[in-house]
């Protein structure tokens, strides 16, 4: 009997044991993705922020410090010839505008366009990497975040799009040629309340993408605190998503340019 009552003891810790953990591994990933004012280090050893200031705040800031300097400093626009970091930034630059750009806005607007939708791709693209750093987090990974920009690319579907045209132009870009006046009654709000769906979309995906990726991999992480040497193959699998993550970063940061830019321009260009 008494061995009966340790053994059940036993089991009742090694339970108990591993639901404290599992509650540390589940506390420390939902404060990796929730916005607050403190950077984790370490479960239970962490840094307060200001009140003024949050830590996907924090990342943002950083994230446009990082570009300010990759372009401010290590950018050597006189060099005769580019060279090394030069010729990337220029090589993904010449694409975003030649490829994405032009191709969807036209020559004209495009060229003018190009430093907008410059500023997305790498602005997102810096900081969904900064999120894949140890103890940093995504700021990608807040809706408030991805909305705002998504936001941007609305104001220019509008109010850009009625400077372009004028503002009878920009409504007549909902009726298209040909159609039946009765069809134009449900096709023309529906074309007008797709620019709200457009623009959460872009902000949804962005954000569920960098979201979703960040907790899968520290759950994977977190197998090997639960469970000890046991779940050490679960290492090898976090590592794979972890590669698999810095190509969605720059997945993701070209998917949210490549849609903004067909969302403008066929607010722009209506007649194609």
């Amino acid at each position: 009997m008494s061995e009966t009552l340790i053994s059940t003891n036993v089991v009742a810790t090694a339970v108990s044991s591993v639901q404290l953990k599992m509650d540390a591994v589940q506390g420390f990933i939902m404060h990796h993705v929730k916005d607050s004012h403190s950077m984790m280090l370490f479960p239970n050893v962490s840094i307060p922020l200001p009140e003024y200031l949050s830590l996907h705040g924090l990342m943002l800031v950083f994230s446009a410090f990082l570009l300010l300097m990759a372009f401010g400093l290590l950018y050597k626009k006189q060099a005769p010839v580019p060279s090394g970091f030069t010729n990337l930034l220029e090589s993904f630059v010449a694409f975003i505008r030649n490829d994405i750009v032009i191709a969807y806005l036209g020559p004209d607007d495009g060229r003018k366009m190009a430093p907008l939708f410059c500023s997305f791709f790498f602005f997102i693209l810096t900081m969904n990497l900064v999120g894949l750093v140890p103890c940093f987090a995504a700021a990608t990974g807040n809706l408030s975040v991805t909305l705002a920009m998504a936001l941007i690319s609305f104001f220019f579907m509008v109010f850009g799009a009625m400077y372009r045209t004028g503002v009878l132009g920009f409504f007549k870009g909902f009726i298209p040629h040909g159609i039946p006046w009765w069809v134009l009654i449900v096709l023309v709000p529906i074309e007008m309340i797709g620019l709200l769906i457009k623009t959460f979309a872009l902000a949804i995906r962005l954000f569920a993408n960098m979201l979703s990726g960040h907790i899968v991999l520290f759950n994977l992480l977190g197998l090997v605190v639960i469970f000890g040497y046991f779940a050490l193959p679960s290492v090898l699998m976090a590592l794979g998503i972890y590669l698999l993550e810095i190509f969605v970063a720059f997945l993701q940061a070209y998917i949210f340019t490549l849609l903004s830019a067909i969302f403008i321009g066929q607010r722009y260009h209506p007649e194609h």
